[in-house]
């Protein structure tokens, strides 16, 4: 269900805004669109488990907050961001 290591340095070298940069909105909301997607496949198979739906809300929640934010500093950061992980708003 979690991502491994090796993917989340994939994700913030790819999404990292400078050298090093693993706390910009864009990282965080990479990250937590890998954790979400993996979480939505475990949903498939495993309809019953309200414990880690719970979470995937919580998860939902802060990507939102992190988008909005976003996209009040910059429309067009917001733009590309949404487009490059395949999130429709």
């Amino acid at each position: 269900m979690s991502i491994t290591p090796e993917r989340k340095a994939e994700l913030i070298k790819e999404y990292a805004r400078s050298e090093g940069d693993t706390g910009s909105p864009e990282v965080q909301v990479a990250v937590l669109t890998e954790r979400i997607n993996n979480l939505t496949g475990h949903f498939q198979s495993n309809k019953k488990d309200n414990h880690s739906r719970r979470g995937l809300l919580t998860m939902v929640a802060t990507r939102r907050k992190l988008l909005d934010y976003v996209k009040g500093k910059d429309e067009g950061r917001y733009q590309a961001l949404i487009k490059s992980l395949g999130i429709r708003r």
